[in-house]
């Protein structure tokens, strides 16, 4: 039923968004101009030549509830893989990581807060008082280099304001689930400078009961936020923007069953905790006659724990077996500091009339530290444990510029480069003896546009780029000599895309198909070493081949009176090349990347009546994929709908939420190895979503 229901609430919303086209110019309402703050300009949604979703601040309030993870389903070609209590690990287009059980972080999709880089930890973006989410689709390797190969997520919280405003909100829902948030902001001298102050705490069990311990919050949330902000107009040419945050996620993780159930029996229930600590400063200078001076100087300490019980179980349940009990703990800490210094040319006096020109210098500094250790009673094996400690640091420095140019009156022409040193070392207490070397990588994007106004609502674009990623090193006592690092990767992407907007439209929509060709592709494995230990693996990463991606992206949002219709969809293809080597005999050649969903749709229909009364529901679908490169098990296809109904009067805000309506059964995440005693077999084991969740939020705004 709910399978039917969903196909049918697509086709209705094709339907009426395919009408609107015809409709749109005499349309009585329409939508805000949508502005893209994360790329090297700000630009509308419309002038930029690639794909971007922008999810702006109500549409996170309407779908959302507590965190990024809420709307994922809403952003084309977006994936993550889970494994852990809050998403880190993100693919988009079928790109990036799937895990992080070792150090030596290298992430595909690069992640800010704010201008703070989280790329590989973004479990610090919860929404409450957020502006809106950028998600920039394709290699940035102008703008952002080794980092987004893939593309990039930026989250903006909302800045300050100059007058007196208040924002309260308090939620409540089953499974213990309670939420309370506060964010309070005023103007200050006179008028030149204001501030905003945020404070949150979500908790909830995690829908999961060990049965063993008699407990149903071990998998359980609680999560904390604290932010700031301070814009100051020093004087007519120079503002500062400050922001600091505190996010304490310090969440439970229980969620692996060895019958794949909410029941779980862990007699050590692990956890997955970050406490992370931010700030960025960002000035903007106007110099007169020159352009924009713009500094963002940023730096982030996170503290991260992930801990897990091995063997899903306990003393009592493996019975004869017993004892068969393991525990694996990884604590790390992460540091960064950046500088982006950035030259925007004054566009009123464009070189020779026609040509604008940008400029900058970008540097990252990442230190990590790490304590992985798991302990163990076994009958074979006895009591004991084993430990792993490393550091990693890297250093990347980038010279980017970019020169568009007119035209004639309706296109552009625009191009961007990006050179990039990665200088990266690594060293742990497993490798005392043949130390591992520095590693030193010379990269280099950029990209080449094509802009053109067919008129002043529609806009076509092709764009050619290249993105790159940096090498790294494979980690433990059980890797070869000639495992013991891997070498950059590269791709080359074409795109072209059209998009409509106007800013009295009240239709916007947009659509593309892309090409990416992978070049010394990173493939990553994991190999159980011992079938009855579930804790002896081997994780590397080697340059194994050449890989394609390929699809058809679209979105489209109507707002005809009292109703507002969007949706998205998204065709994806990608596939392994060439593979050779000690991969050839996984079959890989052809074969679909991990987590890389052959489709993935989703609709919303929103209804606000002038005397309050609003309602909203969400339908999302998402395709098969694999879930690891090591074996061929996949995901089976799903969909999800949420509803949210509510009433506003004046400052007041009540609403009814529910999640997974129909109460879908699905799985995030899934493992192919040897486990249960005596015989070990190797057999599937999945993390399942979340179950149907119905909540009430109460939210009081006063401004």
């Amino acid at each position: 039923m709910g399978k039917f229901l969903a196909a049918a609430f697509f086709f209705a919303t094709l339907v009426a968004t395919t009408s609107a086209m015809a409709a749109a110019s005499t349309a009585d309402s329409q939508l805000d101009e949508i502005v893209v703050t994360a790329a090297l300009r700000r630009t509308s949604v419309a002038e930029l030549p690639q794909s971007v979703t922008v999810l702006d601040r109500d549409t996170l309030q309407g779908a959302g509830v507590q965190h990024f993870e809420d709307v994922l389903s809403l952003v084309p070609d977006l994936n993550w893989a889970a494994g852990t209590s809050r998403p880190r690990f993100f693919q988009l287009r079928g790109i990036g990581e799937v895990e992080q059980y070792q150090g030596a972080p290298n992430p595909s999709v690069g992640f800010l807060i704010d201008d703070i880089d989280f790329s590989g930890v973004g479990m610090p973006a919860t929404l409450f008082d957020t502006q809106q989410i950028e998600v920039l689709r394709g290699p940035q390797g102008t703008a952002y280099g080794a980092n987004a190969l893939a593309g990039l997520i930026s989250v903006r919280t909302v800045d300050p304001g100059t007058d007196f405003e208040l924002n309260a909100e308090v939620t409540g829902a089953d499974y213990d689930t309670r939420a309370v948030g506060l964010a309070v902001g005023d103007g200050f001298g006179g008028g030149s400078a204001g501030w905003r102050l945020v404070a949150q705490q979500y908790s909830s069990n995690g829908f999961r009961h060990d049965a063993y311990l008699n407990e149903s919050s071990t998998n359980g949330f609680n999560e904390g936020t604290l932010r700031g902000k301070l814009r100051w107009q020093i004087n007519d040419n120079l503002r500062a923007d400050l922001s600091l945050m505190h996010v304490n996620i310090n969440n439970g993780y229980d969620a692996w069953s060895i019958n794949n159930s909410f029941t779980t029996y862990s007699n050590q229930p692990g956890r997955d905790a970050q406490l992370s600590n931010g700030a960025s400063i960002c000035l903007i200078r106007t110099i007169a006659g020159v352009g924009e001076l713009r500094s963002v100087t940023s730096a982030a300490s996170s503290r991260i724990t992930y801990s897990f019980d091995g063997d899903w179980g306990n003393d009592v349940l493996w019975g004869q077996y017993a004892p068969y009990d393991y525990f694996q703990g990884d604590n790390r800490t992460r540091r960064t500091l950046a500088e982006d210094l950035r030259l925007i040319g004054d566009s009123s006096r464009a070189l020779f009339g026609h040509l604008r020109w940008l400029a900058g210098v970008y540097a990252l500094r990442l230190t990590e530290s790490d304590d992985l250790v798991y302990t163990y009673d076994d009958q074979y094996y006895g009591a004991g444990s084993s430990r792993l400690n490393s550091k990693y640091s890297a250093t990347n420095v980038a010279l980017y510029g970019s020169l568009d140019a007119d035209l004639g009156r309706r296109s552009t022409l625009s191009g961007g480069l990006r050179v990039e040193q990665r200088q990266a070392h690594y060293a742990d207490s497993a490798d005392v003896q043949t130390p591992f070397p520095t590693q030193t990588n010379h990269m280099v994007g950029g990209n080449l546009s094509f802009e053109t106004r067919m008129d002043d609502s529609n806009h076509v674009y092709a764009t050619l780029a290249r993105g790159y990623k940096g090498g790294g090193f494979n980690i433990g006592s059980q890797i070869l000599s000639e495992q013991r690092s891997f070498n950059p990767e590269s791709l080359w992407s074409v795109e072209t895309g059209v998009k409509h907007a106007r800013a009295d439209s009240a239709l916007q929509l947009q659509a593309d198909v892309f090409y990416m060709r992978r070049q010394n592709m990173q493939v990553y494995l994991s190999q159980q070493l011992q079938q009855n230990n579930p804790l002896a693996y081997v994780f590397y990463t080697q340059n194994a081949s050449n890989g394609e991606n390929y699809g058809v992206e679209a979105e489209a949002a109507y707002h005809l009176g009292r109703w507002q219709f969007s949706g998205s969809g998204s065709l994806l293809r990608t596939r392994y090349l060439g593979v050779s080597g000690e991969f050839a005999s996984l079959g890989l050649d052809g074969r679909a990347q991990p987590f890389a969903p052959g489709y993935k749709l989703s609709a919303a229909v929103e209804y606000r009546d002038p005397a309050g009364w609003f309602a909203r529901l969400d339908a999302s679908a998402i395709g098969s994929f694999y879930y690891y490169t090591s074996d061929a098990q996949a995901s089976s296809a799903y969909n999800l709908e949420n509803v949210r109904l509510g009433y506003q009067r004046k400052a007041w805000t009540t609403s009814l939420w529910v999640r997974n309506f129909f109460d879908a059964h699905y799985a995030q995440q899934g493992f192919y190895f040897g486990l249960v005693p005596p015989d070990y077999p190797n057999q599937s084991f999945l993390q399942r979503g979340d179950p149907r969740q119905v909540g009430i939020t109460i939210r009081y705004t006063l401004r």
